[in-house]
């Protein structure tokens, strides 16, 4: 892109951080898919999947916040643009083997960029609301592991991290 740093889209030639004018970019359709973990203990990961929980619903509640967090990525990333967002799906699986939960999120858009941070976004709000919703039992929580694991569309075609 012109009047910009080599290989930073988000800084100018003057290393000035900028949001990047996407008007020249085509329209289509975009997909990205993020997950990440809640590590915990056997006794909490058994509250939550058991419906135990004081303050109800866990996995219920972290849905919510992964879809509304995702919803709200261009107020929390000062560079992203706003995007009219076409899907957000929160997938919770309980994971008795680390034990803990997994995070997984799809997002899709039809637009002139991708949806990658809205993805990022929504697993790591929808693992705070798990930390916030069993806190009081197990505050040794490990929030680990986020990072993309697809992105469809655009310039740039298909991305899948290594497994």
């Amino acid at each position: 892109m012109a009047g910009t740093t080599p290989g930073l889209s988000h800084f100018d030639r003057a290393g000035n951080a900028h949001m990047v004018d996407v008007s020249g970019k085509a329209v289509t359709a975009r997909v990205a898919v993020a997950r990440g973990t809640v590590k915990m203990s056997a006794t909490t990961l058994a509250m939550i999947t058991s419906g135990a929980a004081a303050k109800g619903d866990v996995l219920g509640v972290a849905r919510l916040a992964g879809i509304m967090g995702a919803k709200q990525t261009a107020a929390l990333i000062p560079l992203c643009h706003p995007l009219p967002l076409t899907k957000v799906a929160i997938d919770l699986t309980p994971d008795p083997t680390l034990p803990g939960i997994v995070i997984e999120a799809t997002v899709k858009t039809g637009g002139q960029t991708g949806v990658e941070m809205e993805a990022l976004t929504a697993v790591s709000i929808a693992a705070l609301a798990i930390y916030d919703m069993v806190k009081a039992v197990d505050k040794a929580m490990e929030i680990t592991a986020i990072k993309l694991i697809l992105k469809e569309g655009g310039k740039s075609g298909r991305y899948e991290a290594a497994p």
